[in-house]
Protein backbone atom coordinates (compact mmCIF):
# COMPACT_ATOMS: atom_id res chain seq x y z
CA UNK A 1 0.00 0.00 0.00
CA UNK A 2 1.24 3.48 -0.89
CA UNK A 3 1.66 5.47 2.32
CA UNK A 4 1.73 9.26 2.39
CA UNK A 5 4.27 10.53 4.90
CA UNK A 6 3.16 13.41 7.08
CA UNK A 7 6.29 14.40 8.94
CA UNK A 8 5.79 17.91 10.33
CA UNK A 9 8.95 19.15 8.62
CA UNK A 10 7.59 17.91 5.29
CA UNK A 11 4.21 19.50 5.99
CA UNK A 12 5.75 22.91 6.73
CA UNK A 13 9.16 22.94 4.99
CA UNK A 14 9.47 26.73 5.05
CA UNK A 15 8.93 26.76 8.83
CA UNK A 16 11.86 24.49 9.74
CA UNK A 17 13.75 27.19 11.72
CA UNK A 18 10.60 28.09 13.67
CA UNK A 19 9.86 24.41 14.37
CA UNK A 20 13.37 23.88 15.71
CA UNK A 21 13.24 27.03 17.84
CA UNK A 22 9.84 26.22 19.35
CA UNK A 23 10.80 22.63 20.08
CA UNK A 24 13.63 23.97 22.25
CA UNK A 25 11.89 26.81 24.07
CA UNK A 26 8.11 26.20 24.05
CA UNK A 27 6.96 23.25 26.20
CA UNK A 28 3.41 23.19 24.75
CA UNK A 29 4.73 23.14 21.18
CA UNK A 30 7.25 20.45 22.05
CA UNK A 31 4.52 18.29 23.60
CA UNK A 32 2.18 18.73 20.61
CA UNK A 33 5.05 18.03 18.22
CA UNK A 34 5.84 14.76 20.01
CA UNK A 35 2.18 13.72 20.00
CA UNK A 36 1.87 14.53 16.30
CA UNK A 37 5.02 12.63 15.34
CA UNK A 38 4.04 9.60 17.44
CA UNK A 39 0.50 9.51 16.03
CA UNK A 40 1.78 9.96 12.49
CA UNK A 41 4.13 7.03 12.97
CA UNK A 42 1.29 4.86 14.24
CA UNK A 43 -1.01 5.75 11.32
CA UNK A 44 1.73 5.22 8.75
CA UNK A 45 2.67 1.89 10.33
CA UNK A 46 -0.94 0.69 10.23
CA UNK A 47 -1.31 1.72 6.60
CA UNK A 48 2.07 0.45 5.46
CA UNK A 49 1.63 -3.01 6.95
CA UNK A 50 -2.10 -3.30 6.20
CA UNK A 51 -2.68 -4.06 9.83
CA UNK A 52 -6.26 -4.86 10.81
CA UNK A 53 -7.89 -1.82 12.32
CA UNK A 54 -11.43 -0.51 12.06
CA UNK A 55 -12.11 2.32 9.66
CA UNK A 56 -13.55 4.26 12.59
CA UNK A 57 -10.32 3.95 14.57
CA UNK A 58 -8.12 4.97 11.66
CA UNK A 59 -10.42 7.90 10.83
CA UNK A 60 -10.32 9.04 14.48
CA UNK A 61 -6.52 8.87 14.52
CA UNK A 62 -6.28 10.89 11.30
CA UNK A 63 -8.72 13.52 12.58
CA UNK A 64 -6.76 13.83 15.80
CA UNK A 65 -3.57 14.24 13.76
CA UNK A 66 -5.18 17.07 11.77
CA UNK A 67 -6.21 18.77 15.01
CA UNK A 68 -2.64 18.53 16.33
CA UNK A 69 -1.26 19.83 13.03
CA UNK A 70 -3.64 22.79 13.18
CA UNK A 71 -2.53 23.65 16.72
CA UNK A 72 1.12 23.38 15.71
CA UNK A 73 0.50 25.61 12.69
CA UNK A 74 -1.16 28.29 14.83
CA UNK A 75 1.76 28.30 17.27
CA UNK A 76 4.22 28.46 14.37
CA UNK A 77 2.48 31.36 12.66
CA UNK A 78 2.19 33.28 15.94
CA UNK A 79 5.88 32.70 16.60
CA UNK A 80 6.84 33.82 13.10
CA UNK A 81 4.63 36.91 13.36
CA UNK A 82 6.34 37.79 16.65
CA UNK A 83 9.75 37.28 15.08
CA UNK A 84 8.86 39.49 12.15
CA UNK A 85 7.54 42.14 14.54
CA UNK A 86 10.77 42.03 16.57
CA UNK A 87 12.87 42.25 13.41
CA UNK A 88 11.01 45.38 12.30
CA UNK A 89 11.54 47.18 15.62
Amino acid sequence: MQVDHHDIYAEFPDMRPAIDALRKCHPRFSHLFSQYQRLTGQVEDLEEHDMPVSDHTLEYMKKHRVKLKDELFHLLTAFQAGQQFQNQA
